[in-house]
């Protein structure tokens, strides 16, 4: 599984890092960003989680 994250639509609120920390960082810009790729098994559901509560839905994921 892949995730990729859209800058232009990211707020920028930080909570997919707190659900899913494994996966998502924020950057410089206080924007997140994906720290690893592919996403490890292990941490697929948080990052599925992630994405579902994205307020802005700029998390997407590519399932393999």
């Amino acid at each position: 599984m892949k995730v990729s994250l859209d800058k232009e639509l990211c707020l920028g609120c930080g909570l997919c890092v707190e659900v899913c920390p494994e996966v998502f960082e924020m950057d410089d810009d206080n924007k997140a960003q994906a720290k690893v790729d592919p996403v490890p098994p292990e941490a697929e559901g948080s990052c599925r989680e992630a994405a579902d509560q994205c307020p802005e839905l700029a998390i997407k994921i590519e399932e393999d």
